[in-house]
């Protein structure tokens, strides 16, 4: 089991920048892929960002790229998203996941955490 919990959601203006965390706990970090997914109200769960296990390799929804970064510290078996020129339809709740496989689907992901709210005002 690995146990995933997200922090450093909030309220922003557009324009500005947030950084999120996802702290991992029980298997051994460095052995999984990690992704960030997202849901608005009323829309599906999308992808944003995946990171492989070493961090050497990264992939962006479209929506993203170029604003957002994922990185890892296998070290503090932490995940990052620091999201910058924050838009309003960037308001969603933002989870973490860890998958096996380096992946951008949602059903590759085997442990997922609670979500934080990113909240962006216009």
């Amino acid at each position: 089991q690995v146990q995933l919990v997200e922090s450093g959601g909030g309220l922003v203006q557009a324009g500005g920048s947030l950084r999120l965390s996802c702290a991992a706990s029980g298997r051994t970090f460095s052995n999984y892929a990690m992704g960030w997914f997202r849901q608005a109200p009323g829309k599906e769960r999308e992808f944003v960002a995946t990171i492989s296990r070493s961090g050497s390799i990264t992939y962006y929804a479209d929506s993203v790229k170029g604003r957002f970064t994922i990185s890892r510290d296998n070290a503090q078996n932490t995940v990052y998203l620091q999201m910058n020129t924050l838009k309003p339809e960037d308001t969603a709740v933002y989870t973490c996941a860890a998958s096996g496989t380096y992946s951008t689907t949602a059903r590759t992901y085997d442990y997922w955490g609670q979500g934080t709210q990113v909240t962006v005002s216009s």
